[in-house]
């Protein structure tokens, strides 16, 4: 890694963005939801509000420093939930033939609807909130997980120390424990850092149509959702949320292939 300069400069992103959105609270100069209306659409570096104020006279500093905690919370428990569901699922797909044939059918037919139709329905399925547009952009991204998990593990299979273990007559419960799955790491780390991005936008995209955080709470979607109507007398609210967001998905790009390279035994070095 310390050879690749994107990937240096891709984890650096990633240290600001996850300091931000830990010390947020105590980063921020005021609570994300307070208002101060004799001073709305202050511009950015007046005294007292670093990057300006909205409509409503909010500090737009706190309520990034509060929106990328929240997307960071969103992305984190969405691929969470991609991975303990996709993973072994794409385990009982890849090693027996018989659940390959049902388990690939019904990603394929989850493929078929786009990612956000797809994170929209289910929102309004469960309702908005955090946790909600969490567990959705989770579930939409299982199929993605599990085709990667399934096609490691079909080539995992035929290799000489599994076809060993299972002459051996080992239990495939640890073949896939002890054997496919450490071998599968690689891959599965590298599609993390990729459902990572996609879920943080995911959240920006659905608190833009009002399935996501409910508001008072920050959240970059909002943001972007509230300074739209506002954009030709004061662009800066729309801008930084933007900025922001092309930061959080800039660094986990960045990072996420300079790991695929890293972590690939056929990468020359």
């Amino acid at each position: 890694m310390r050879g690749n300069p994107l990937g240096l400069v891709g984890a650096t992103l990633l240290l600001i963005v996850i300091v931000i959105g830990v010390f947020a609270p105590l980063l921020a100069p005021y609570s994300p939801a307070e208002v101060h209306f004799p001073t709305p659409f202050q511009k950015p570096f007046t005294v007292g509000f670093v990057l300006g104020t909205d409509d409503l006279g909010r500090d737009v500093l706190s309520r990034v420093l509060y929106g990328t905690r929240a997307s960071l919370e969103v992305g984190g428990l969405a691929m969470l939930c991609a991975v303990l569901i996709g993973v072994p699922l794409g385990l009982l797909a890849g090693f027996w033939r018989g659940l390959d044939a049902v388990l690939s059918r019904i990603a394929d037919a989850v493929l078929a609807f786009p990612f956000v139709m797809l994170a929209v329905g289910l929102t309004a399925i469960y309702g908005a909130g955090l946790t909600q547009a969490a567990i959705a952009l989770g579930v939409a991204q299982v199929p993605v997980m599990m085709r990667v998990v399934r096609a490691e593990t079909l080539r995992l299979k035929e290799t000489d120390f599994v076809l060993a273990a299972r002459a051996m007559h080992v239990p495939s419960w640890r073949i896939l424990a002890e054997h496919i799955l450490p071998n599968s790491l690689a891959p599965i780390i590298v599609q993390a850092t990729v459902i990572m991005p996609t879920a943080v936008l995911g959240e920006a995209i659905l608190s833009f149509l009002g399935l996501g955080i409910h508001p008072p709470n920050p959240s970059l979607g909002i943001m972007l959702s509230d300074a739209q109507q506002y954009l030709s007398r004061t662009p800066w609210p729309g801008i930084f949320p933007g900025v922001m967001l092309l930061l959080i998905c800039l660094g986990f790009n960045l990072f996420g292939d300079a790991l695929r390279d890293a972590l690939d035994p056929k990468t020359d070095r």
